[in-house]
């Protein structure tokens, strides 16, 4: 079974752990909010969603990390063997949209990831307004594939867009393993 470990980063009360809790079905702690001390690993496995039509599934490593920086000394060893990274801000905090870029530089351009292995998620909280039109970002942050969580009203379509990135993730790792094969044989 192929093993996937992808981060979430971003700044604090941005709703990482929220989306975590989604995307791998858990209902751990979904009452109230609890920062995230470090880091909080959650795994779960999604069967054929591997592209190799072995029939193997795919065991996903959700690292749903602290968006708290007195936990910056830790981030080198979050960061090894990750395959992606999925940073999550709330748009309508400036302060969000400024420090993503921080998250941006650490945690994809000081490691061997393609921007292809980044998703940058505006994740909307309940209740809020929910612009999702006017959100412009600066370069190079704006050449990342983006997307627009709110959990009460598209909830569905939230799932389906990590889906997505996940079989992306999945489709790098097996055309390097392959490549790797290639190179021994040859």
């Amino acid at each position: 079974m192929l093993r996937v470990k992808v981060l979430l980063v971003g700044p604090r009360e941005s709703g990482k752990s929220v989306l975590a809790n989604f995307v791998s079905e858990s209902t751990e702690g979904i009452c109230s909010y609890s920062p995230t001390q470090g880091v909080r690993i959650l795994e779960y496995e999604k069967p054929n969603l591997n592209g190799n039509n072995k029939g193997a599934g795919c065991r996903f490593e959700l690292w749903d990390c602290s968006g708290d920086q007195k936990f910056e000394t830790c981030w080198p060893a979050l960061m090894k063997d990750s395959h992606g990274v999925v940073i999550i801000f709330n748009p309508e905090l400036p302060s969000h949209l400024k420090e993503i870029e921080m998250w941006y530089s650490c945690f994809v351009q000081q490691q061997p990831l393609l921007d292809s292995q980044c998703l940058l998620v505006a994740h909307h909280k309940p209740g809020s307004a929910g612009d999702t039109e006017n959100l412009s970002l600066a370069y190079p942050l704006n050449k990342l594939k983006l997307i627009h969580s709110n959990l009460e009203e598209d909830p569905e379509d939230v799932r389906m867009e990590f889906i997505k990135y996940f079989r992306s993730i999945i489709t790098i790792i097996n055309e390097s393993r392959e490549r790797e094969e290639m190179s021994i044989i040859s």
